[in-house]
This record gives C-alpha cells, structure tokens and sequence, in this order.
C-alpha cells in the first residue's frame, strides 16, 4: 500500500482547533500520513493565545531531516514558522529537497487576534514564497506582503497577481475576511486562484459560524495532501475547499470563543467502517 507523506512544520496549537493538530486530523482524513517539524508551541483555547515559545532552528530542521531520511516526503505544508532564524533555514533545507510540492500558509494573526509572527519573520517569509508551490494567504496577509490595499476582492486578486509575478509561486488569495459581494442575488464570499497565468475564481455562500479556528490550516494542509497524492494544483485546491466547508459545517460548538471544526465531519470513521456507527 502507498500513501502520501506529508510533512507539516507548524506550530502546536494546545487548544487543538488549528496548527499542528488541525493539520494531523486533515491529512488523515484526505488519507495521507502526517509527518511533523513543530516549530513553534503555544498556549492557546478558543479565546486566545497566552503564550508562545519557538522552538530554535536547529531542532526544527533536525525533526525534518529525521522524517525525510527514514520515510521520505511527497510534500510539504508551511504554517507558524516561530522565527525569522527558522524560516531561513528551513527555506534552505527545503530548497535542497528538490521538486517536492511546498504548500505556504504565511500564518501572521490568529483567530482570535493575537500575533504570531514578528516583523522580522514576516520580513523573512519571502525566501519560503520563492520556494513555494502555492501560498494561501488571507486578506490581511496579502496586504502585509505586499504593501497593498485589501478591502474587496478586486483588491485582493491584484495583491495576489503582485505575489505571483514577483516569488513566482501560486497563490490563492483568501476572501474569508473582505465582505461578502452579491451574486445570483446572495451574499457571498470569493478565494481567487493564480497560477499558470490563469485566474479562476470560487465562490461560496457563507458559513456563519464562530467555530472556524484553523481554516487557514486545514485548507493549506488540504493542498498539500492532494499535491503528495499526485494531483493537479487546481484539482487539490478544489478537494481542500470541499473539504473545510464540510469540517466548518460539522462543527462541534466546543469552547466560548473561536471553535475548532468538525474534521471527522460528525461521525466517528472508525465506528463507520466497522459497522458500529
């Protein structure tokens, strides 16, 4: 049996709802096996987070050369980096790996609002794009990496193609945080797609909800599944986006703040294929 291998260098979220542990439960889901290089641990719930503590650099690469000398990588998913020091070496330890699909998720802000990367780091996540398959960055994201205006959708497409020309990566450009634009006589929300000279945009009726900690992770853990499953960059996004409406559906309600999603989609898989359920 083959399965893809899927590392994911992240930071560890205790709450459980994003990073780390959000990006286990949706690689096992989408049938891969999830490596990891933790970089960063937080103390965090769905309220907020108390405390952060980077793992150093040295440690973060040691867990990645651990995995991919033992049981190898068919892809490779970027969420909380913990430093500017991490990022630059991990960009350089990936960048040896050759042509495995990097999946960026240039985490800067939580959910809940606390920060999670300092001006350095984000200073340094530009030798990540420029190694990268595709970045997924939200609004806020797109306008800190690029020093544009990102109010609306139109904004946010022109933020993403300035990232695409510029590191050469995909981009999916994240509408979640910009207002809802009317269409077929309904408010909905966009993510548009750069890649290959090709735009294609997706839209979807909003999910309202407050459990959606972790989406940012769960879709770019998503990608990179499908990436190391072998399948077409648009194709992988199409199944990720599926795949978190459906998690943001089935939430479970835990927590009084920002909740985790539902990964397991309300069912235990286990008790399915047994028959149990």
């Amino acid at each position: 049996m083959t399965i893809a291998r899927i590392l994911i260098i992240a930071g560890s979220d205790s709450g459980g709802g994003a990073g780390i542990q959000a990006d286990i439960r949706t690689v096992t889901m989408l049938g891969g096996h999830p490596m990891t290089a933790i970089a960063a641990i937080t103390a965090q719930n769905t309220l907020g987070v108390t405390a952060v503590h980077p793992v150093p650099a040295d440690m973060v690469i040691a867990q990645i050369d651990a995995v991919a000398a033992d049981i190898g990588v068919d892809a490779v998913k970027i969420g909380m980096i913990g430093s500017a020091a991490t990022a630059d070496a991990v960009a350089e330890r990936l960048a040896a790996m050759g042509e495995v699909p990097i999946v960026f998720d240039p985490v800067m802000v939580a959910s809940s609002g606390s920060v999670l990367a300092d001006a350095d780091t984000v200073a340094a996540f530009g030798r990540l794009m420029r190694i990268a398959t595709v970045v997924t960055p939200n609004a806020p994201e797109l306008a800190a990496l690029t020093g544009l205006p990102v109010a609306d959708f139109a904004q946010a497409g022109r933020a993403g193609l300035k990232l695409f020309e510029t590191f050469g990566c995909a981009v999916l450009a994240k509408g979640g945080h910009l207002p809802p634009m009317i269409r077929n006589g309904r408010p909905m929300l966009g993510d548009i797609l750069i890649h290959d000279g090709a735009a294609v945009e997706y839209w979807n009726d909003r999910i309202e909800t407050r459990n959606s900690h972790g989406t940012g992770c769960t879709l770019a853990s998503g990608i990179a599944t499908g990436l190391g499953q072998g399948m077409a960059l648009q194709l992988a996004v199409d199944r990720a986006r599926d795949y978190l409406r459906a998690a943001l559906a089935a939430a479970p309600g835990l927590g009084a703040g920002h909740g985790p999603m539902g990964h397991a989609l309300g069912g235990v898989p286990f008790d399915a294929m047994t028959g149990l359920a």
